[in-house]
């Protein structure tokens, strides 16, 4: 699925090395600014309109590319939308997706309505952000894995849509994580954080030890 990510777009100037993707984490102190951001903002704007219908736009031509038939281009992968939480870890996600099957909880189910996107709009969303974010990035659902699994998305989309698809996974993220402990998932909301928030320039990185060569 990375490599289907990389056809979908392949010319995109956000373009990271694929190795960068493993040594991602969320700054905790990013982290907790980016929740106040999204708590304290309105649950909606019209401000962010444009960006939420390029978000829109382009996440439904992502949902064709992923459920399209390969002989015409497409990854051909069958999803299906479920009541529940399909998945306990991102190992057994990634099982499905390397048969081209993917199981999605389907927004409904939430009670907790998106005040822009229907919900068919966010099934699609969940749909190719757990593939081209989380099993493309190879990495889970925790919060080192999200911010990963963010950047990782963030190259498929516009610098126009990046601005909401940031507030719909590290605004929410960051808000469930250091504001509800993890216990709740927040409101969901149409607005816009603050610009720096979509900068993948800032995103922090594990410093990894290098093992000498063998001589």
């Amino acid at each position: 699925m990375c490599r289907g990510a990389r056809r979908y777009a392949p010319g995109s100037t956000a373009t990271v090395p694929s190795q960068v993707y493993a040594r991602v984490c969320l700054d905790p102190v990013v982290g907790a600014a980016i929740a106040d951001a999204y708590v304290a903002a309105p649950v909606r704007d019209e401000r962010a309109y444009p960006a939420y219908a390029a978000f829109c736009r382009e996440t439904v031509q992502q949902y064709h590319f992923l459920v399209g038939r390969p002989e015409f281009g497409g990854l051909g992968v069958a999803v299906r939308i479920v009541d529940e939480d399909p998945y306990p870890d991102v190992e057994s996600m990634l099982e499905d997706v390397r048969r081209r099957r993917l199981k999605v909880w389907a927004s409904a189910a939430s009670g907790n309505p998106h005040p822009y996107l229907s919900d068919g709009e966010n099934d699609m969303f969940r749909a190719v952000h757990d593939v081209f974010g989380h099993a493309a990035s190879g990495r889970g659902f925790d919060r080192h894995g999200e911010e990963a699994a963010w950047l990782k998305h963030s190259t498929m989309y516009s610098p126009l849509a990046v601005r909401a698809l940031t507030t719909e996974t590290r605004g929410q993220n960051c808000a469930q994580i250091f504001r509800y402990g993890g216990r709740r998932f927040p409101e969901q909301k149409a607005v816009l954080l603050p610009r720096s928030f979509s900068d993948p320039r800032r995103v922090s990185l594990v410093q990894t030890e290098v093992t000498p060569a063998p001589r």
